[in-house]
């Protein structure tokens, strides 16, 4: 059995660094959209996916890739989505199985309402503590490690439009 590589001092406080930092940035995002939007950020990220999409509608198999989600989740995320009225779904003729989620004028009001507070949290639980040249870092950063950790990071879905 190999040795296990163990961190050295200067990876073991990077590490701890960035466990730090993830877990309170995610509290304070967490929070805010909790107190003003009544929900989490996984339902917010949804309604900005779909926001963003031709005509608000995306395939829920292009959703689940979007927002880094697994089709379970997505599917009962987008059913309490519904519940509220900000989603609704829809089958897709040419594909029996597939479906599209399409965001309500409801649900685009409420992303509206929301959208202010949030970017405000994340301004000040991330973007006020970083100069220019540590937002460039961190944006390659992050994308190394999505890429390296899931293969999932495609800078074409996160980039805004």
């Amino acid at each position: 059995m190999a040795e296990p590589r163990w961190l050295n001092d200067k990876e073991q406080q990077a590490w701890r660094a960035f466990i730090a930092a993830q877990r309170v940035v995610n509290g304070r995002i967490e929070q805010q959209l909790q107190r003003d939007a009544g929900m989490p950020h996984t339902y917010f990220e949804i309604l900005v996916r779909l926001a963003e999409a031709t005509d608000g509608r995306l395939r829920m198999s292009e959703l689940a890739v979007s927002t880094l989600g697994s089709r379970s989740r997505l599917s009962h995320a987008v059913n309490r989505l519904e519940k509220v009225g900000w989603v609704r779904r829809e089958g897709i003729e040419s594909d029996r199985r597939g479906q599209v989620a399409i965001l309500t004028d409801e649900g685009r009001q409420k992303l509206k309402e929301t959208a202010p507070g949030h970017v405000e949290t994340v301004r000040q639980a991330v973007f006020d503590a970083l100069t220019e040249e540590q937002v460039d870092q961190l944006k390659d950063i992050c994308a190394a490690l999505a890429r390296h950790s899931g293969g999932t990071y495609d800078s074409a879905i996160w980039e805004s439009r």
